[in-house]
C-alpha cells in the first residue's frame, strides 16, 4: 500500500528514535535504523525539540543547521564554527557561537 507524505519536517535523532519505539514490531530495515540512531542519540527527544527551537528563534539558524548542531552537539567554538561555516549567509561573533555552546552544554 503506497504512503502518502503528509509532512515534512527536519527531526533530530533523538525524535526519530522516539518514533521508531513507538512503532512497536520493527522490520528489519527500521530494526537496524534504530540500532544505528540509538548509539548517536545524545539527548531526549524533549530536550532536543527544545534546544533546536532556542537556537531558531535566538540566533535566527534555519531549522536545518539548528537540527545538526543537536544532533552532533559539538563541544568547542572551533566545531560550532565549521557547522556555521557552511551556512554563509549570517556572520557569527564568538560571543554568539560562546553563546550557543552553553546552550549545548546545559542539555548534554
Amino acid at each position: 500500500m503506497p504512503r502518502k507524505v503528509v509532512d515534512k519536517k527536519e527531526i533530530s535523532i533523538s525524535e526519530a528514535k522516539n518514533i521508531l519505539e513507538k512503532l512497536g514490531e520493527l522490520n528489519l530495515f527500521q530494526l537496524r535504523t534504530y540500532n544505528y540512531i540509538a548509539k548517536l542519540s545524545k539527548i531526549t527527544p524533549v530536550n532536543a525539540e527544545e534546544l533546536i527551537n532556542k537556537l531558531v528563534e535566538k540566533f535566527d539558524l534555519s531549522r536545518k543547521m539548528a537540527v545538526q548542531l543537536v544532533n552532533c552537539m559539538p563541544k568547542s567554538i572551533e566545531e560550532i564554527r565549521a557547522f556555521l561555516s557552511i551556512n554563509r549567509k549570517k556572520i557569527f561573533i564568538t560571543s554568539q557561537i560562546k553563546e550557543m555552546l552553553e546552550m549545548l552544554d546545559n542539555h548534554r
